[in-house]
């Protein structure tokens, strides 16, 4: 059995007959399924929640954005009881783009699922609790995010609004961090984040070289930049080019602390906010072998 676990609220404009067309492919293929509807934010981590809660194998998928992948990968009670997919019909989908599933292809992301083994991939695990498949971060990002989500515009944009926003407002914060057991060092930093998948915000390509099922965490850390020097970063950040600028710090580990130095701290995990207080440290690691997933074949 195949639980679909969709995002009520993308069922509408082009993506009105997605339901009908993932129907068609399952039932082409002799798949049992079950669509289960949600009713409002946090409903798919719930309903994932259930239907793993007597922790026997269950196969799962996700019908929206990362939002809506991030939920469901995180009410899973054990990730290695769990075959997970996504079709992707979310404003955001940079996860399903890492992972070669193209968000304008319904038909062709539910083949994947119906017609596919799923294999193992990584995802991050976070010492609060969280987990994350595509990419974790602070500092700017975060502050894009809430931009974006204040504004009334449509579509990714809004994540190009917030980010121009951002550029001239946000004010670099101090932290430390500590990669793979090494030494402490400290920022003044723009952003610190964490990637498994390629890229973040609709498309902003942070890990170009990123592979979801490499066993590795690509971190990167931008430290204070001027707005004109911001600008011109992601300027070469679109062509790929962000390794060139100074400030910038990149990295390849399997785990990295970071220690904040202000009483309130927030972090996004696939677009979702998290606030903390007091917060003395945050711990990501990559997991590995532990999670399969529906993906593409790839020659």
């Amino acid at each position: 059995m195949y639980h679909i676990i969709v995002n009520s609220t993308r069922l509408k404009g082009k993506n009105a007959d997605s339901i009908d067309i993932v129907k068609s492919v399952f039932d082409r293929a002799g798949k049992q399924y079950e669509f289960h509807y949600t009713e409002h934010a946090g409903h798919a981590k719930e309903i994932a929640a259930e239907l793993t809660a007597s922790g026997e194998k269950t196969r799962l998928v996700a019908m929206g954005g990362d939002g809506t992948l991030h939920e469901v990968l995180n009410g899973i009670k054990n990730p290695a009881m769990c075959r997970l997919g996504v079709i992707p019909i979310g404003t955001g989908n940079d996860f399903s783009t890492a992972a070669g599933i193209p968000e304008d292809n319904i038909k062709y992301a539910a083949q994947i699922i119906a017609f596919r083994a799923p294999v193992f991939i990584d995802y991050i695990s976070l010492s609060t609790g969280l987990r994350s498949l595509n990419a974790v971060g602070c500092g700017m990002d975060v502050d894009v995010l809430k931009r974006t989500y204040a504004s009334n515009r449509t579509g990714k944009s809004k994540y190009y609004y917030g980010f121009i926003k951002s550029v001239f407002k946000y004010r670099a914060r101090s932290f430390s961090v500590e990669i793979d057991g090494g030494k402490r060092r400290h920022y003044n930093g723009l952003i610190a984040c964490l990637g498994n998948g390629r890229q973040i915000g609709g498309g902003i390509k942070l890990f170009p070289r990123a592979k979801i099922d490499d066993g590795k965490l690509d971190f990167m850390i931008v430290d204070y930049l001027s707005v004109f020097k911001t600008i011109i970063a992601f300027a070469k950040l679109a062509f790929g080019k962000l390794n060139t600028i100074k400030e910038v710090t990149q990295s390849r580990c399997k785990k990295a602390v970071i220690y904040p130095e202000s009483k309130q701290f927030t972090i996004q995990a696939e677009g979702e906010l998290y606030d903390y207080a007091n917060l003395e440290s945050i711990t990501a690691e990559i997991v590995s072998g532990k999670l399969r997933f529906y993906l593409p074949a790839h020659d």
